[in-house]
């Protein structure tokens, strides 16, 4: 198996049945999207192993899905809890102006006046917007260990620099 990069995109829960389907947790946007994504790495024993989805439906709030080559309930329950991803690259493609939150993990955060405000640990989503959660830098002058910053499009978020990992913001450092 090659070792692209991968997103982590869901987890399997319990089984269901005596054939080998499983409960699917989706952590996609859309939760169905999950399913047009292939093929999935399942972490076994610490490794990501590839599978293919054979069937996947509807259960009352959520889904269940059917691994080709897992056809008893055993062989499923050893699967439960495990993480669902898929390569990147399987991933659309986006404009210039559009990216992915994985993409910020790790930025630099700079105020508009140039003071380094840290780099991005989280993003918490809070319902109504997302927070980026900012990991200080140690000699921080305003003795901030974290910063939380509303991730607000052109009023806090002036600027995403995807080349230089870095985000230009409209804060405070002492906030």
């Amino acid at each position: 198996m090659s070792e692209q990069e991968k997103v982590v995109v869901g987890k399997l829960g319990a089984s269901y049945g005596i054939r080998g389907w499983l409960k699917v947790f989706s952590y996609t946007e859309n939760a169905e999207n999950i399913f047009s994504y292939t093929p999935w790495f399942i972490k076994v024993r610490g490794e990501w192993q590839e599978f293919s989805l054979e069937d996947w439906k509807r259960h009352g709030q959520g889904y269940v899905g059917k691994l080709k080559g897992l056809d008893q309930r055993e062989d499923a329950q050893a699967l439960t809890n495990a993480e669902i991803a898929i390569n990147a690259e399987v991933l659309p493609s986006l404009s210039d102006e559009e990216f992915y939150w994985r993409e910020l993990y790790g930025m630099e955060v700079v105020t508009t006046k140039g003071y380094n405000l840290g780099k991005v640990t989280d993003i918490l989503e809070t319902g109504s917007n997302d927070v980026l959660v900012i990991q200080a830098n140690p000699k921080d002058a305003f003795g901030q260990k974290e910063r939380l910053i509303p991730f607000l499009d052109e009023q806090v978020i002036k600027l995403i620099d995807r080349s230089a990992q870095r985000i230009e913001v409209d804060w405070d450092p002492g906030f």
